[in-house]
């Protein structure tokens, strides 16, 4: 898999049948390695290992209904009161960040209603602040602190 614009980790693989799995630390399981997963993976690591997130407050791939729709987030980190915090949403390494890929993750943040909003393809990272009140989001420099 491609080298990313992430801190590296110690993931544990496996081969079977052909196919290459990836440990997800979150989900306690094995699951299929594809480019999406390879970053969502690393992501969820930075999150725990580097920005000290607590593991237990993370949900990945939980689904959302909108617009009689279903769609998964990528990545919630939940507060302790159980509010979501900061959702992420992760593409492969070789999908431009555009307007599109923003489009989607602000759709899905209408529904979940998180505070800080995060997009990512592994080699370039951004973040924002929702403020409801304003209904704007603004553009951070870095992950905010977990407290």
């Amino acid at each position: 898999m491609q080298k990313l614009n992430l801190p590296p980790s110690d993931f544990k693989l496996k081969s079977e049948e052909g196919n290459q799995f990836i440990f997800d630390i979150v989900r306690k399981k094995y699951l299929v390695l594809t480019p999406e997963e390879w970053v969502r993976q690393h992501f969820i690591h930075l999150m725990v290992n580097h920005l000290a997130y607590p593991k237990s407050l993370i949900k990945v791939e939980t689904g959302l209904a909108y617009f009689k729709s279903a769609k998964r987030s990528d990545i919630m980190l939940c507060n302790r009161e159980g509010g979501n915090f900061l959702l992420v949403e992760c593409k492969a390494a070789d999908v431009k960040i555009d307007r599109k890929a923003l489009n989607q993750v602000s759709v899905y943040n209408k529904e979940l209603k998180a505070r800080y909003v995060a997009l990512t393809n592994g080699m370039v990272h951004f973040i924002w602040e929702y403020r409801s009140d304003e209904n704007k989001y603004y553009q951070l420099k870095e992950f905010p602190k977990f407290v």
